[in-house]
């Protein structure tokens, strides 16, 4: 068993994983034409994928987060694990120059709409 797998051997349950990057500036244009390439395959071929964002802090032009939602936290693995995916995302690495990963659980999920319904 890797990390990546529930000690039940079951599903993870709904998941949101996190990038935290740093594209230094000279980079960015490179960066997010990298990102261009990658997030049409992912969103019409990728099991478990429902949506993702990329974002540039407010403060830090410099600072980026990505983040992913999956039906499941074991479909990002997968996904992960495949070389389609190390192919894919190499050229959007070449641009970083520091990165963080954080991958969750979703717990709960509160929205406008639910909110107007309860109403």
């Amino acid at each position: 068993m890797n990390d990546n797998e529930s000690t039940s051997g079951s599903r993870l349950g709904r998941g949101r994983v996190v990038f935290l990057i740093t594209v230094p500036l000279e980079r960015q244009d490179r960066f997010l034409a990298a990102y261009e390439d990658i997030r049409h395959v992912v969103a019409e071929g990728v099991p478990g994928h429902i949506a993702d964002q990329v974002c540039q802090s407010a403060t830090d032009p410099e600072q980026w987060l990505i983040t992913s939602e999956w039906q499941d936290l074991q479909d990002f693995y997968d996904w992960e694990a495949t070389p389609e995916h190390r192919t894919l995302v190499g050229p959007m690495r070449e641009c970083f120059t520091a990165a963080r990963s954080l991958k969750f659980t979703i717990v709960a999920t509160t929205t406008a709409a639910a909110r107007e319904t309860a109403e």
